[in-house]
């Protein structure tokens, strides 16, 4: 069997495979967990705390569990992880077309000594749920003269060209990118989107902590409050720098950050926005908030000590909402683009899509025999995709392949 993808998601269902001695190989077309070192920031930092941090046979076991890890010590502490086992793999080994056969799949792959076609029964996909960086349409028709890059290419403010810097998109990656800027002295303008946010610490314990004492990552999708709806939500901005704390826009634009709502269009130096900031500033407040009253009613329902609640209360607010930009009179030189990722699944000919292009599968398994997806967004739970529920989702799905493989053998006994 094969799995496709050598990153901490593909690499944990090989995890539970090696053990159980199910005979596979893992392909990747780049480098093992490589996109921790090579598409984050140098400021980064997770923003879920170190305990969250849990893999096949491997926990977080440093000293400070309630922290937040860099870059360099995510990437320290995947390295540590693959120590512990040996996969089967295949590094610059990309798999670039896999077809559906009468008897399993074929699957092309490129690599060191050329392409070259495998079989295998079942097949993994853990190429990840969004490997297509998003750039509007419109990027193309912008003044030349500004430069423009997606948030995976951003490494630090000294890489930029001298003068302001706008970065569209208020998701985790867009607010801290934005803040990384202000807290160097760059003039930053914030086209904010629809992202809610949440508090890093409550009431005496950081948020997320609390949450997964309610249950938030555990709750299976079906029964998520919320819905799709809230499924489809982009995640809630805070940050673990400096130890952990809270991402406030409205204080940015107190300090002299200029917020935008969503940016709708473009064309050479004028950009144009819809009046939605008032809007997404109140909305990101109330999920805060709403937040912070679940966790007082869990306090309240279990009899916790815990320090008195509190409420955000805004410490800024737009006179009204901007609806244009001109990016020569403000001086922005560069464009950072946080605006997400699409799925690209164009090389699978199987019928396991929906009409966006996202795998119909649950808890990883399609309905294409032997065809299964791992580290997706909610794939089973919250924490799907997360550090916290990954092992818990190749368990899963090594389970499932592992059980089938001894019915199949059992048949042909038979």
């Amino acid at each position: 069997m094969l799995v496709i993808g050598g990153g901490q998601a593909g690499l944990s269902v090989s995890h539970h495979l090696g053990t159980a001695g199910v005979d596979h190989q893992v392909v990747e077309k780049q480098t093992a967990v490589h996109a921790w070192a090579d598409t984050r920031w140098d400021s980064f930092t997770l923003v879920t705390p170190n305990w969250h941090c849990r893999l096949p046979g491997y926990h977080y076991e440093g000293p400070d569990p309630d922290g937040f890890m860099t870059r360099e010590q995510v990437v320290e502490w995947l390295h540590g992880w693959l120590e512990t086992f040996d996969p089967p793999l295949a590094e610059h080994t990309a798999a670039t077309r896999l077809r559906r056969t009468g008897t399993g799949f074929e699957v092309t792959l490129a690599g060191p000594v050329g392409e070259r076609t495998v079989t295998a029964d079942e097949v993994v996909v853990a190429t990840g749920g969004y490997p297509v960086p998003v750039i509007p349409p419109y990027a193309s028709f912008l003044d030349p003269a500004v430069t423009q890059l997606h948030s995976e290419q951003y490494r630090n403010p000294d890489q930029l060209a001298e003068g302001a810097v706008l970065v569209v998109g208020s998701g985790q990656s867009g607010a801290q990118i934005a803040e990384d800027l202000h807290l160097a002295g760059r003039r930053v303008h914030l086209a904010v989107g629809n992202a809610p946010r949440v508090a890093r610490f409550y009431r005496g314990r950081d948020c997320m902590t609390w949450l997964a004492d309610m249950g938030l990552y555990d709750t299976p999708a079906q029964q998520y409050p919320g819905g799709k709806a809230a499924q489809e939500k982009t995640n809630h901005y805070v940050t673990g720098r400096d130890g952990g704390r809270d991402v406030d826009l409205r204080r940015f634009a107190a300090e002299g950050m200029r917020l935008y709502g969503t940016l709708t269009s473009g064309r050479d130096s004028g950009l144009r926005f819809a009046p939605t900031l008032t809007d997404a500033l109140d909305s990101a407040d109330r999920v805060y908030n709403s937040i912070c009253a679940d966790i007082d009613r869990h306090i309240d329902a279990h009899g916790i000590d815990a320090p008195p609640p509190s409420r955000y209360e805004p410490v800024w607010a737009p006179e009204s909402d901007p609806t244009s930009l001109d990016l020569a009179a403000e001086g922005v030189t560069t464009i950072i683009w946080a605006i997400g990722y699409r799925p690209d699944y164009r090389w699978i000919e199987a019928s396991a899509f929906d009409g966006a292009g996202h795998p119909m599968q649950t808890r990883g398994v399609t309905e294409v025999p032997g065809l299964s997806f791992i580290g997706l967004p909610w794939m089973h739970t919250w924490g799907s995709g997360r550090f916290l529920g990954i092992d818990r989702d190749a368990a899963h799905l090594a389970e499932g392949i592992i059980a089938r493989r001894h019915a199949t053998r059992e048949e042909r006994a038979s």
